[in-house]
């Protein structure tokens, strides 16, 4: 009896060390070297100093930017440690009328404004964090930008079109824009 249980005692304390440090180590270590800017958390830099991440979307509320979908997360809007999305069904009167809202929010930035509001503009995500918005978004928003920042409409679709990414590898997914990335290049427009 005492010989079976040292030797599942040893069984425990080896796996213990395989499954508990040398794997984490080793996958850690392999990610760090095969994808380090992700690893890192794929920060996003300004002068030197991280301003975001490409991972997970930032509160825009200022009409001079362009803004990304609303978030689930609470209390704090875009918060990683709360990740999870609303759980409200589309008959959900709670989401009828935040998407109400919503819609009234982007109407009252830009009034001039009378197209269909894309979907991803009035509705948070599965995780509450999307940095990304559709190309259709995106547009929706150029008119009230290159107005607010006294910029050519031609100039404010271009930089939308430079920073469109399309589907990975042709097929998964689907277009889309980076909201962080989008407003720090027209700052940096700005800039010159």
């Amino acid at each position: 009896m005492f010989k079976l249980l040292r030797q599942s005692f040893l069984m425990l304390l080896v796996m213990t060390v395989i499954t508990g440090v040398l794997y984490p180590l080793a996958a850690t270590g392999l990610s760090r070297l095969a994808f380090a800017h992700q690893a890192d958390g794929s920060l996003i830099t300004r002068d030197g100093k991280p301003v975001g991440s490409a991972l997970i979307g930032q509160s825009f509320d200022d009409p001079r930017y362009f803004w990304g979908r609303p978030s689930a997360t609470a209390p704090n809007p875009y918060n990683g440690g709360a990740s999870s999305g609303s759980n409200k069904g589309p008959t959900n009167p709670a989401l009828v009328d935040a998407v109400k809202q919503r819609i009234a929010t982007l109407r009252g930035a830009d009034p001039g404004n009378h197209a269909p509001v894309p979907v991803d503009l009035v509705t948070a995500s599965g995780s509450g964090l999307d940095p990304q918005i559709s190309p259709a978004a995106a547009q929706y928003q150029v008119a009230r930008v290159a107005r607010l920042r006294r910029l050519d409409v031609a100039q404010v679709q271009a930089l939308v079109s430079a920073h469109t990414q399309g589907r990975q590898l042709g097929v998964l997914g689907e277009p889309r824009v980076n909201v962080l990335e989008l407003n720090l290049a027209l700052d940096a427009l700005a800039r010159r």
